[in-house]
C-alpha cells in the first residue's frame, strides 16, 4: 500500500544544512503494522512529516519517492495533499499539547475533523461522542464541551487519537501515539487501533520508543539511526536476535528489576549533527566493536535469514546470531538509606469547584486529590503510578504549592510549609524542583536554552557573576547528554526528548533536595532513558537527592524506585518497598495495572521475547469521574471480586510487615509471597 525508496530530506539552516532523513527505504502493506525504532534526533518523525508533506518551511525533499496505493504523493499538487491528509492519511502527533487548538473546545475540534470528511450537525456530535468513548475518555458526552487545559496529558493524547482516526484512514502514522498514557489506557488505546486495523485493512506506521509496544503491535520491525535506516525484519525475529550493534544497545538499556542496583548499559553519546559527511558507518564512534573500516567505509546491506542489516560485522554470514558486544562494565550503585523523611505529606486534598450558571452557582467539587499521605527520605525514589486522571499531577503541584491545597499539611525537614505564607516560599522552591510532563509547553519559546537554565540561578541569586553561572549551564547540559553550544538554541529546535533533557537541567541548576519528576522519561527513547536513568542514580548517591517519580512506566518502577505507592481516584490504594507491592499485588487494582504491561524478557534464555500483556481485568469499564466517584471502595465498578461490602463502604487500611499497606476488603496475595501477613 506505501512504498518508499530513497527518500531524502534537508532542513535549511543560515550557513548550511542538516539531513535528518537520508536515504530511506519502507514498506507497509494494508493492515501491516510497521514500528521505527531509534533515538531522539534520529529522524522517525520527520520521515513521517515528509510522507503527509507537512515539513517545516525551510524544509525541502530531495529525492526519492512516496507512494501510496500507486499515486505518487510527491507529485501531488498541494490542493490533492489536503484531501489525502485526514482523509487516506491519518497522523497522531507526538505532542498534543502543540497540536491541540488551546481557545476551542475538543468537540468542535473533532467536528471540525468530521467535517472535513462529510459529517456535520447531529451526526457529528454523536460520533464524536463515540470518538471519544471509544479512547477511553470518561464522562464524553460533557467533556465534548471542555478545552484542551482542562485535560491531563494522557487524556490530550486520547483526543488526538479522536481526531486522527475520523476520517477512517488507510494508513495511520502514529507518532508515540502512547507516550502520555498510563498501562491500562495504552492497553485500550493500543487494542482500539488493532482493531480498526484488522476491521479497515489499516496500513499503520508505528514510531516508538517503548519495546514492549512494538513486540505487541509490529508486523515488521525497522532501526533508524541518524538519518538512515540500519536494521529490518520480521518482529519475531527481530526480538528473537537482534543483530545491528545499536540494535542490541537498545536492548541493554532497558530497565528491569533484574537491573536494581547496576547502572544501565546504554550507548554512550549521543546521536551525531546530521549536517556532516559520514564517509564510514554512522554508528562507529559510539559502536563497541567498531574497527577501522567501520571508519572509513558505509556498510551495505547484508541480508541474514529473515533479517537485514547494514553492518559490515555480517558480511558473509547468512544465519542469524546474537552479536557478542563488549560491555561498558557498569558498576554497582549504593543507595543511601535514611529513616527521617526530607519530606512529608499529610492528607493533603485538592477539590475543584464545579460551577454552572450566570451567576457561577458551585454545584459540586472534584476531588482531584481526597486524603493523600506520602513520606520521602532522602537518596530513596517514591514512585507515584496509576492511571491518567488519578490526581497524580495534582499531588506534585500541590506540594510546590503550584495548586493550593484545599486541606492538609506539607513538611520539609519538619517545618510545615503552608506556614511559610506566600511570601516564605523560596526556599521551598530551591529545596523542591519539578519536571514537568510536556516539556515543550514548560519551556519559554522565545528564550535560548542557556538563558532558560540560568533563570533559575539569578532568580535566587546562585553564582558569584555572569561567567560562574553560564559554566554550571555548559555543565549542566553536558550531565544530560546535550553539548555546549546548544546553549544558543531555542526549544523548538529540539526534538522531543532533547527537551525534556533540558527541561531536567534546568531543575538541576539549583542544587534542590528533592525533585518531583512528571512523567520524566515519557517522551524518551530507551537509550536516553537508560542516559537519564543513570544521571539521576548518579545524582542520587552523591547528592542524596529525593524522588517522586510520577510516572506509568512500570519497568522504570521496578529499576529505580525504593517505594511505590499505586494511585486511584485521588487516593493511595496500595503502597510499600516496591518488590512486595510489585510482587505481592494485593490490591486489585494494582494487578489490572500490571497485566496492562506490555513487556519483554530482558534477562535469561527468554531474553528479547515479548512476556504475555494485554488489556487489563476491569480495564472494559472507564474510570468513573471524580466529580461524581462512587459510594463504597472507588474501584468496585471495575473490580471482579467486589461484592455488597465493597459497594457499601470505603476500605479501611489493611497493613502487612515492612511498610506494606493496602486499601481493600479483600486483599489477595501473590503466591510466592506465602508468609506476607504481619
Amino acid at each position: 500500500m506505501l512504498q518508499v525508496t530513497g527518500l531524502r530530506v534537508a532542513i535549511a539552516r543560515a550557513a548550511d544544512e542538516i539531513r535528518p532523513v537520508d536515504g530511506v527505504d519502507l514498506r507497509i502493506a494494508a493492515g501491516e503494522t510497521f514500528a521505527l525504532l531509534g533515538e531522539s534526533g534520529c529522524g522517525k518523525s520527520m520521515t513521517a512529516l515528509a510522507l503527509a508533506r507537512l515539513l517545516p518551511d525551510t524544509g525541502r525533499i530531495i529525492g526519492g519517492s512516496v507512494t501510496l496505493g500507486g499515486d505518487d504523493l510527491l507529485a501531488l499538487p498541494e490542493s490533492a495533499m489536503r484531501r489525502v491528509r485526514g482523509g487516506r492519511i491519518g497522523m497522531i502527533f507526538q505532542e498534543p499539547s502543540t497540536s491541540l487548538n488551546p481557545v476551542m473546545t475538543v468537540g468542535a475540534q473533532i467536528a471540525e475533523a468530521l467535517a472535513r470528511h462529510g459529517l456535520r450537525g447531529e451526526a457529528a456530535r454523536e460520533e464524536a461522542v463515540r470518538l471519544l468513548e471509544a479512547v477511553g475518555i470518561p464522562d464524553p458526552t460533557r467533556r465534548l464541551q471542555d478545552h484542551p487545559f482542562q485535560f491531563s496529558g494522557g487524556m490530550k493524547q486520547r483526543v488526538m487519537i479522536a481526531m486522527a482516526l475520523a476520517g477512517r484512514p488507510q494508513l495511520l502514522i502514529a507518532d508515540e501515539p502512547t507516550t502520555a498514557l498510563d498501562v491500562t489506557i495504552q492497553a485500550q488505546v493500543l487494542e482500539l487501533l488493532a482493531d480498526i486495523q484488522r476491521r479497515q485493512g489499516m496500513g499503520m506506521l508505528l514510531i516508538t520508543h517503548d519495546l514492549g509496544v512494538v513486540a505487541r503491535m509490529a508486523h515488521r520491525v525497522g532501526v533508524m539511526y541518524a538519518g538512515e535506516i540500519v536494521e529490518t525484519g520480521a518482529r519475531g525475529a527481530f526480538f528473537e536476535a537482534p543483530l545491528h550493534p545499536y540494535s542490541r544497545k537498545l536492548f541493554a538499556a532497558l530497565p528491569g528489576l533484574g537491573k536494581r542496583g547496576s547502572a544501565l548499559d546504554a550507548p554512550e553519546g549521543s546521536v551525531p549533527p546530521l549536517d556532516r559527511q559520514f564517509p564510514g558507518c554512522r554508528f562507529a564512534e559510539r559502536c563497541p566493536a567498531a574497527f577501522d573500516r567501520c571508519d572509513e567505509e558505509a556498510p551495505a546491506w547484508h541480508h541474514v535469514g529473515a533479517q537485514a542489516v547494514r553492518c559490515h560485522l555480517y558480511e558473509g554470514v547468512s544465519i542469524p546470531r546474537p552479536l557478542s558486544l563488549p560491555g561498558t562494565g557498569a558498576a554497582a550503585l549504593h543507595r543511601q538509606r535514611v529513616a527521617q523523611p526530607v519530606l512529608e505529606v499529610r492528607e493533603l486534598a485538592v477539590h475543584f469547584p464545579v460551577r454552572k450558571g450566570l451567576l457561577k452557582r458551585t454545584v459540586g467539587h472534584v476531588r482531584a486529590v481526597d486524603g493523600v499521605s506520602l513520606r520521602l527520605a532522602p537518596g530513596r525514589t517514591l514512585a507515584l503510578v496509576g492511571e491518567s486522571g488519578c490526581g497524580k499531577t495534582t499531588v506534585g503541584k500541590a506540594i510546590l504549592r503550584l495548586i493550593e491545597p484545599t486541606a492538609g499539611e506539607v513538611f520539609l525537614d519538619g517545618e510545615a510549609v503552608g506556614e511559610a505564607g506566600t511570601d516564605g516560599l523560596a526556599p521551598l522552591r530551591r529545596a523542591v524542583q519539578m519536571v514537568f510532563q510536556d516539556p515543550f509547553a514548560s519551556l519559554n519559546p522565545r528564550m535560548r536554552v542557556g538563558d532558560i537554565i540560568e533563570e533559575g540561578l539569578a532568580a535566587l541569586g546562585i553564582g558569584a557573576d555572569v561567567r560562574e553561572r553560564r559554566a554550571r549551564v555548559i555543565e549542566l547540559l553536558e550531565r544530560v547528554g546535550l553539548s555546549a553550544d546548544m546553549r544558543w538554541r531555542y526549544p523548538h529546535e529540539f526534538s522531543g526528548g532533547q527537551r525534556q533533557r533540558i527541561a531536567v537541567a534546568r531543575a538541576l541548576a539549583v542544587s534542590p533536595r528533592v525533585i518531583v519528576c512528571d512523567e520524566p522519561t515519557s517522551a524518551l527513547d530507551v537509550s536516553v532513558q537508560a542516559q537519564l536513568l543513570n544521571l539521576m542514580r548518579t545524582l542520587q548517591q552523591e547528592q542524596g537527592l529525593a524522588y517522586l517519580f510520577i510516572t506509568h512506566n512500570l519497568a522504570v518502577v521496578e529499576y529505580l524506585a525504593d517505594e511505590v505507592a499505586v494511585m486511584y481516584l485521588g487516593r493511595i490504594v496500595e503502597e510499600g518497598p516496591v518488590e512486595r507491592v510489585l510482587g505481592m499485588r494485593a490490591h486489585p487494582y494494582t494487578r489490572a495495572l500490571l497485566a496492562a504491561v506490555p513487556r519483554l524478557e530482558t534477562e535469561g534464555a527468554g531474553a528479547g521475547r515479548a512476556a504475555a500483556g494485554g488489556a487489563a481485568p476491569g480495564a472494559a469499564v472507564e474510570m468513573p469521574s471524580p466529580l461524581d466517584p462512587p459510594v463504597g471502595c472507588h474501584f468496585h465498578p471495575r473490580c471482579p471480586q467486589a461484592t455488597d461490602v465493597c459497594r457499601a463502604s470505603y476500605p479501611p487500611v489493611t497493613e502487612f510487615s515492612q511498610g506494606h499497606r493496602v486499601r481493600c476488603h479483600w486483599p489477595q496475595l501473590d503466591e510466592r509471597f506465602p508468609a506476607a501477613r504481619g
